[in-house]
């Protein structure tokens, strides 16, 4: 009989103390990176800080009117003048617009390198094939072993936060993106062929567009992903309304808790109706 104790264990975990340990002599390339995300950062957050937030409320407020123009969906404004009413009255605002910036540089991180992505598994099979698992990998794994690789290659505060939301938050925006480009109808490929599109043309004017709606859900997806990393985020030091989460659940804090949750709450269904708004208007 096989004796499993005497089979030698699998250093797994030394190997990866290795790979990691060697990636971090790479200084510079982490630094230049920190620097680039950094400044993606602060730029979402200067904008927010500038505008009044009677303004910002406004700004909301019109962009789901005309989103929902032809619904008129008065109880989502409502809800939205309301939450945002009563994040400012907990004093949760400038935390509120530090967790709007890294779930929005998160998801434009992910929409950049995830289309791509997802356009290049659409096109050839090997790709799928090798992507696929590491995007399943990716979604499997829990969201805190991220933060270990994430402190060792750019230290504490906002940067590591947003490097791994965008490693759990991409693969939606990846799958989506291939799945909706190869539901394009062949009939329609073969008819830009038939006209003589190149496939940089066939890409652009058929597939992308026909797939808008697909690809949207995926960026809906992740956007919803990176909102659920705020408050893992918050242990290594990125600031928001994980923050007050993480800080309540040290001080056993029910209340503090409960008011900084239901503020997350109110931005996740804000954005999510947003975006699910914006996806029918582009889809008519």
């Amino acid at each position: 009989m096989l004796n499993l104790m005497t089979i030698p264990k699998v250093p797994l975990a030394d190997w990866m103390d290795h790979f990691v340990d060697w990636l971090t002599q790479f200084t510079g390339f982490f630094n230049g990176l920190t620097n680039f995300i950094g400044g993606i950062i602060n730029g979402f957050q200067w904008v927010f800080d500038l505008l009044p937030i009677w303004l910002f409320i406004v700004i909301v407020v019109g962009v789901t009117y005309l989103a929902n123009r032809d619904t008129k969906k008065w109880g989502l404004i409502i809800f939205e003048i309301l939450g945002l009413l009563l994040i400012w009255n907990l004093d949760f605002w400038r935390d509120m617009t530090q967790t709007l910036t890294l779930v929005l540089t998160s998801s434009l991180i992910s929409l950049v390198i995830g289309v791509p992505l997802g356009i290049w598994m659409a096109k050839s099979d090997i790709a799928q094939a090798i992507f696929k698992p590491i995007l399943d990998f990716m979604q499997t794994m829990p969201a805190f072993v991220y933060l270990i690789p994430a402190v060792a290659f750019f230290g504490i505060g906002m940067v590591p936060g947003v490097f791994a939301s965008v490693i759990f938050a991409m693969p939606p925006t990846v799958r989506m993106t291939n799945l909706g480009i190869r539901q394009v109808p062949t009939e329609l490929i073969e008819a830009s062929d038939s006209y003589g599109s190149t496939e940089w043309q066939k890409l652009i004017k058929v597939q992308l567009p026909l797939a808008k709606s697909t690809l949207m859900a995926g960026i809906n997806q992740s956007m919803m992903l990176a909102l659920s990393m705020v408050v893992i985020a918050s242990m290594i030091g990125a600031m928001g309304l994980g923050t007050r989460v993480y800080f309540a659940v040290g001080r056993n804090d029910a209340g503090g808790g409960f008011a900084a949750g239901l503020a997350i709450v109110i931005l996740a269904i804000i954005i999510d109706r947003l975006t699910q708004a914006l996806n029918r208007e582009r889809t008519k």
